[in-house]
């Protein structure tokens, strides 16, 4: 739990953010499972106009490459076993006089799971559990795929508290790329305003890019309530109920954060790189928050069918395309962003999303 004496909260991180250039979310799938986000679209629909939708026998050959998904996915699972970890520590609901031994805990826990995982010839992952235990750590766990909630600047301070929602395939063993892009928004608001914090929220169990389930709602469904949760505890570590948090949710997270928005105490809500959120409007979505949206030219996502199907235990597919007027978010420009570089140091997304997260809203420009 940390035993060192005590000190006075630092504001930030344990050390400087990264300054690697960011690739946020997963690159285009490449296995032959890739149909599946190609095939029976016709052209991408631009913002403010209806979705389009697959003709009915595209749809089918949509239902055999998810077949197809599920084996690779299974065959790829079996090849990586369980790398052992040391459960979470048990620790009550940070406040601004506990922050630092929170996150000395988390810290002390990386640590071990990293020795864990070295003992285990898991080299990979023993070195991102290493870096991890460098950083401000709100949760870490180290068992299976790996779940952490990373604090970058002081949420006990912040005026505007941005909240990271990955997409799939965003594991600790992949975290650095997720690290980067919480780093690029981070520096890119703190220039304007320094009272800024940003959150790395991988608080669920992300789905592969390449199996049946980043197609359904129900990674998202079992996030939701973490999620909701999470906000609830961040209200309490703010100096006032009028800080500003924003969710920013990136591909399937989007998903997640859709699932989490009625009654979600958040200012806005931004889906960008969405495949879609299963509501058919912003309406749907159920929140009092403002709704973002916007898509780059060059991602792929713009290929998966906007198409939805209720099932007995899930939804299969995520319906109307978040750009589209039939939605009725706010769609901002994204300029030429591909599905991994809506952070890009110096790219318009990124421009956008950070004057989303300070409140600037008449400064966004609209896509």
């Amino acid at each position: 739990m940390g035993h060192n004496p005590p000190q006075p909260l630092r504001t930030g991180n344990a050390q400087p953010p990264t300054a690697n250039p960011p690739h946020e979310g997963h690159p285009h799938p490449t296995t032959k499972a890739v149909p599946v986000v190609r095939v029976g679209t016709r052209t991408r629909p631009k913002a403010g106009c209806p979705p389009t939708h697959p003709h009915p026998k595209s749809r089918r050959i949509w239902r055999q490459a998810l077949l197809t998904a599920t084996t690779v996915a299974a065959l790829t699972a079996a090849a990586h076993p369980g790398i052992p970890a040391p459960g979470p520590p048990t620790l009550p609901a940070p406040t601004a006089a506990t922050l630092r031994s929170t996150y000395e805990a988390n810290r002390e826990n990386a640590t071990h799971a990293a020795d864990m995982a070295a003992a285990h010839g898991d080299l990979h992952r023993a070195a991102a559990d290493r870096t991890l235990a460098t950083r401000n750590l709100l949760t870490f766990d180290g068992r299976g795929s790996g779940q952490a909630v990373e604090v970058l600047g002081d949420p006990t301070r912040a005026d505007h508290i941005a909240v990271l929602v990955p997409g799939s395939d965003t594991t600790l063993d992949t975290y650095a790329r997720f690290h980067r892009t919480a780093a690029a928004l981070y520096r890119e608001a703190h220039r304007t305003d320094p009272r800024t914090a940003v959150i790395a929220w991988l608080g669920y169990k992300t789905p592969a890019t390449i199996s049946t389930t980043v197609t359904t709602t129900t990674r998202a469904d079992e996030a939701a309530p973490r999620l909701r949760a999470f906000i609830r505890e961040l209200r309490t570590l703010t100096p006032t109920t009028a800080a500003q948090i924003s969710l920013l949710c990136h591909s399937y997270g989007s998903v997640v954060c859709a699932r989490s928005a009625p009654a979600l105490p958040v200012d806005d809500v931004v889906l960008f790189g969405s495949p879609g959120t299963a509501a058919d409007t912003v309406a749907g979505l159920h929140t009092p928050a403002r709704v973002w949206a916007a898509r780059g030219s060059r991602d792929w996502v713009a290929h998966v069918p906007h198409v939805r199907a209720d099932l007995l235990l899930a939804t299969l597919g995520f319906g109307t395309d978040p750009v589209s007027r039939a939605f009725g978010a706010r769609v901002f420009d994204a300029a030429d962003a591909d599905h991994s570089g809506y952070f890009t140091p110096g790219s318009v997304s990124l421009a956008n999303l950070a004057r989303i997260a300070l409140g600037e809203t008449s400064e966004v420009t609209r896509g």
